[in-house]
C-alpha cells in the first residue's frame, strides 16, 4: 500500500509514534539504522537525515562521509512487538544518496534498483519468493547465544516436539501485523531449525522483506529468551540452513515463464532465464553464499544443491522448476542462504537471467537422475559442473565474471572483494579445534 508524507504523518499521530528508525543495509547485508523523533519525522521524509557514510562497511571515504537517506514511503510500518503505553516505534526502508542528491552507487537497494530497470527496459518485471531457513538456539546465564537446540524436532514435527512452535508463531504474528503475508511456517529437518515462508512479491519488496523478516525473527527469539541465527551451517552434521528464492518473470500482466504448448509448460524465455543463472552460478555464489560458513553447508548429503544442473522434480539440482504452472510458474534457484545480502543476491540472480535472455543461452538438458548418486565421471560426461567448493573459490569466479560485477557496479565490487579476501585470510591462518583434536597428539 502506497502512502503519501501527509498519510505517514497522520498515521503516526494517530498510532502515537515517539521514535522512528531509518533503515538502511551496508554491503555485507547488515541491517543499519539511524534512530529519530518523532519530531524529525517530517525532514526524514523529505529526504533531510543525514549519516556519516565512512562508519558503514563499504559505503565512503572519510572526505565524502556525508550521506543522506531518502525513505521509501511504502516500507512504513509499527513493530508490534514493541511496548506502546510509552509511545510507538516506527520503521521506514531507506535509500542512500551522496551529499549532491545522486543515488549513492554502493547502495545495495540502489543496485537492485539498477537492474530491475534493465528488466523494464526489455519489458519484465522479476518477482520472487524466498524460502529463508533459520535456528533457535538457547542462550546461556549471560544471555550469550550457544549452539544448544531448544528442541529435537524434525521436519514438519509438531508440539510437543517441536519447541520452537510458540516463538514461529509470535514471529508470525509480528510479520502478519507489519504487512506480511505469511504462507507457511513449520519446522525443518534439523534439531532447532524452522522455516516461515511469506507470499512472493516484486524483486524490491521481495528484498525488503527479507531484511525486515530477519530483524523481527532475532527480535522475537530473543524475547522469548532465544537466539534466532541465519548462519549457513551451525551444527556439524546436521543440515544447514538455505533461501531457495522461486523467481519469476512477468510481462504486460502475464507470466513470461509460461507456455501451454511447451511439454513442460515453460517459455523460451524460461529456458534462456535458467541458461543465464546456469552459465553465471559460480560467480552469483560469491554473493549468494557469501561466507567462509556458507560452503560448509554446500556439501553433498544434507540436501544442498553444488551440482550445476536444471530439472522438474529432481531437487539435487541446482535449479528446480516446481509443479505450479500458468501465473505460478517459476524457476527455484536452491543454493542461496539466508547469510546473502537480499539486495545484492536479488540483483545478480535477475542479471544473470536476463543475459540468459540477451544472448538466448541454452540450459542444456535436465537432470532427471539423482546427481548425488552419479559417479565424478558420470557428472563430467553429463557436463555437470560443481559451485565452488569455498569462499576463495568464489571469489576468484566473480573476478572472472564481467556480467555479475557489472551488476555490482565498481564500487561495491571492490569492496566487497576486499572484504571477503580479508575474511578468508584471517580464517585460513586461524588454528581450529579440529586441528588441535587431530594433530595435538599425533605429532
Amino acid at each position: 500500500m502506497s502512502l503519501t508524507k501527509e498519510e505517514i504523518l497522520q498515521k503516526s499521530e494517530e498510532l502515537n509514534v515517539k521514535f522512528i528508525r531509518l533503515q538502511f543495509t551496508d554491503i555485507l547485508g547488515i541491517t543499519k539504522n539511524v534512530a529519530i523523533t518523532i519530531e524529525q519525522l517530517e525532514d526524514a521524509l523529505d529526504g533531510e537525515i543525514m549519516f556519516d557514510g565512512s562508519s558503514i562497511e563499504g559505503f565512503t571515504r572519510i572526505q565524502e562521509s556525508d550521506m543522506y537517506l531518502k525513505p521509501d514511503y511504502e516500507t512504513f510500518t509499527i513493530f508490534p512487538w514493541r511496548p506502546q503505553d510509552d509511545g510507538s516505534v516506527a520503521r521506514l526502508i531507506c535509500d542512500v544518496y551522496t551529499a549532491d542528491g545522486e543515488p549513492f552507487s554502493g547502495g545495495p537497494r540502489n543496485i537492485l534498483k539498477k537492474v530491475i530497470e534493465e528488466a523494464e527496459e526489455l519489458g519484465y518485471e522479476m518477482f520472487a519468493g524466498p524460502e529463508p531457513e533459520f535456528f533457535l538456539f538457547e542462550t546461556d546465564e549471560n544471555g550469550e547465544p550457544t549452539t544448544k537446540t531448544n528442541d529435537k524436532g524434525g521436519y514438519f514435527d509438531l508440539s510437543p516436539v517441536d519447541l520452537g512452535h510458540n516463538t514461529r508463531r509470535d514471529i508470525s504474528l509480528a510479520l502478519d501485523a507489519m504487512g506480511f503475508e505469511v504462507e507457511a511456517s513449520h519446522h525443518e529437518v534439523a534439531p532447532g531449525q524452522h522455516e516461515i515462508d511469506f507470499k512472493y512479491a516484486d524483486a524490491l519488496r521481495t528484498a525488503d522483506n527479507i531484511a525486515t523478516f530477519k530483524f523481527v525473527t532475532k527480535a522475537i527469539a530473543k524475547d522469548h529468551g532465544l537466539h534466532a541465527t541465519f548462519m549457513p551451517k551451525p551444527i556439524f552434521g546436521e543440515n544447514g540452513s538455505g533461501m531457495h528464492v522461486n523467481q519469476s518473470l512477468f510481462q504486460d500482466g502475464e507470466n513470461a515463464f509460461y507456455d501451454p504448448e511447451d511439454e513442460r509448460g515453460l517459455s523460451e524465455i524460461a529456458y534462456y532465464y535458467i541458461g543465464g543463472l546456469l552459465k553465471h552460478a559460480k560467480a552469483i555464489a560469491a554473493i549468494t553464499n557469501p561466507t567462509v560458513n556458507s560452503y560448509k553447508r554446500l556439501v553433498p548429503g544434507y540436501e544442498a544443491p553444488v551440482y550445476i544442473s536444471w530439472s522438474g522434480a529432481n531437487r539435487s539440482a541446482l535449479v528446480r522448476i516446481p509443479a505450479s504452472r500458468g501465473i505460478g510458474t517459476r524457476v527455484e534457484l536452491r543454493n542461496p542462504d539466508p547469510a546473502a545480502n537480499p539486495y545484492l543476491a536479488m540483483a545478480v540472480m535477475l542479471k544473470a537471467g536476463l543475459d540468459g535472455i540477451k544472448n538466448k543461452i541454452d540450459p542444456g538438458k535436465e537432470a532427471l537422475d539423482n546427481i548425488y548418486d552419479m559417479t565424478a565421471s558420470e557428472r563430467k560426461d553429463a557436463g555437470i559442473e560443481s559451485l565452488p567448493g569455498d569462499l576463495t573459490e568464489a571469489i576468484t569466479e566473480l573476478q572472472q565474471n564481467e556480467v555479475i560485477k557489472s551488476a555490482l557496479g565498481d564500487h561495491t565490487y571492490n569492496h566487497f572483494v576486499k572484504a571477503k579476501t580479508i575474511e578468508w585470510n584471517v580464517y585460513k591462518t586461524q588454528v581450529h579445534q579440529w586441528e588441535l583434536d587431530q594433530y595435538l597428539e599425533t605429532f
